[in-house]
């Protein structure tokens, strides 16, 4: 019975440390998923999940397939070569040629235990490449954890919403940014989470011509690759490609998951895909830190990451290898796959609308309807995110505030992943019920 009884909600929530559900929009997202699970437990209720960005289909099997062989051969015994085995750099190199359509050498492939460590690895090395720049540029909104780690590493950051700088008008705010001199990295994702508006070619070559300019370093995050299904992508080898800023810059990283692309989120696997030129790069500050001849690659993988861990788990690397080459190779067409995702957003956006909800990012810099895809945003007449979640929560629902994100606009992020059909009618009854009791 909605809504839920609010004593055991906000008893709920003080358990995990906030006065009441009131303090939800300044929750974590883990922090958020614990609170919705223990009122599940308490109430037997189930909830809407759209809070956490966890795939929803099934891990490729090719890749399990690939572990169970490299364990029982014996590779579990034994530690992982930091650099990557030869099979994940050769598949790797070959995967970003056929889906990106650039060119990395095997040598410029890196596994890491996920993108969460290659951006922590990758923000880490950054700050130390000049002792004048101190500071990650990011474009909002955007995924909180990469700005937690930056605190947790100790750099300052710097933001802005790009919905409000779209085309044209990308330029001067990125060269307002960059004339600080401060700025060593920028971070963004395509297609955005968020908002899942997606960078033009025009944009990225802004970014690519600035980054050049100032010498700026580019983390382009890939973790949704070839996942803006209002194009036909996804034939290996042929156009058209992940629009990519390696295109316009060779200042740039390319940090690559395994973790939507093939619903591979539990064994932590990525790349990350380095611009030879940047890869092979020696800087005189990491020369003198650490007593060496500077090199890029060489400081990233056997002093930042070697800190971090003994490398990427053995199996792991084999299943990667494995899903990579199937995907080059046609036997895994992961974009057709992860297109369920769209599916299900369209779904959910649409329960949203007819019950009184909005589209918070709605348009991209074409004046397109922003895709469907593994996330969306939303929002209820003119309330703060923070207002909706604390009333949603009592609703079954649960989603993340956009403020989080670094988003000026107000609302909440939602993903698609987690919904099963026979939720679709509830959903709608839910969001029925909360817009008859507030919408008046």
């Amino acid at each position: 019975m909605m809504p839920l009884d609010k004593q055991l909600v906000d008893q709920t929530c003080e358990a995990f440390g906030l006065r009441n559900a009131q303090e939800l929009g300044a929750a974590s997202i883990r922090q958020l998923v614990g609170v919705v699970k223990d009122i599940e437990k308490a109430t037997g209720e189930e909830y809407v999940h759209m809070e956490l960005g966890e795939p929803g289909l099934p891990a490729e099997m090719i890749g399990i397939e690939a572990e169970h062989k490299a364990l029982l051969a014996g590779k579990g015994a034994k530690y992982p070569v930091i650099t990557g085995i030869p099979e994940v750099k050769h598949w790797g190199s070959e995967f970003v040629k056929a889906f990106v359509g650039l060119d990395i050498p095997e040598d410029c492939i890196v596994p890491t235990v996920g993108s969460m460590q290659a951006a922590f690895a990758l923000n880490t090395t950054m700050n130390q490449l000049s002792k004048e720049k101190d500071t990650v540029l990011f474009i909002d909104p955007c995924f909180p954890v990469q700005k937690q780690q930056c605190k947790v590493i100790g750099i300052r950051v710097d933001a802005f919403d790009v919905a409000d700088f779209r085309g044209d008008k990308l330029e001067a705010e990125l060269e307002r940014h960059f004339q600080t001199g401060r700025i060593a990295a920028m971070l963004f994702s395509n297609p955005n989470n968020p908002s899942w508006m997606c960078l033009t070619e025009q944009e990225l070559e802004v970014i690519g011509r600035l980054a050049d300019k100032y010498d700026v370093l580019v983390i382009e995050d890939l973790a949704y690759l070839n996942m803006d299904f209002r194009e036909k992508r996804g034939v290996p080898y042929q156009a058209p490609y992940q629009p990519s800023v390696g295109r316009y810059t060779h200042n740039c990283v390319h940090m690559i998951s395994c973790s939507k692309m093939f619903s591979y989120a539990g064994q932590r696997g990525a790349i990350v895909a380095m611009e030879p030129e940047l890869a092979h790069k020696c800087f005189p500050a990491l020369a003198e830190r650490y007593n060496n001849d500077g090199q890029f690659l060489r400081n990233f993988v056997y002093i930042v990451l070697y800190a971090l861990s003994s490398g990427v788990a053995h199996s792991v690397q084999y299943g990667m290898a494995a899903m990579f080459e199937a995907a080059c190779k046609g036997e895994i067409k992961f974009v057709e796959n992860t297109r369920e995702y769209a599916r299900r957003a369209e779904k959910i956006k649409s329960i949203m609308i007819k019950n009184g909800f909005h589209i918070v990012y709605d348009k991209d810099a074409d004046g397109r309807a922003v895709g469907d895809g593994f996330f969306f945003t939303f929002g209820y007449k003119d309330w703060t995110g923070e207002q909706l979640i604390n009333k949603l929560i009592y609703y079954g629902v649960a989603a993340i505030c956009l403020g989080s994100t670094g988003a000026k606009r107000e609302g909440l992020r939602g993903c698609a992943s987690a919904i099963r059909e026979d939720q679709y009618e509830e959903l709608d009854r839910r969001l029925a019920k909360f817009n008859e009791d507030f919408g008046k």
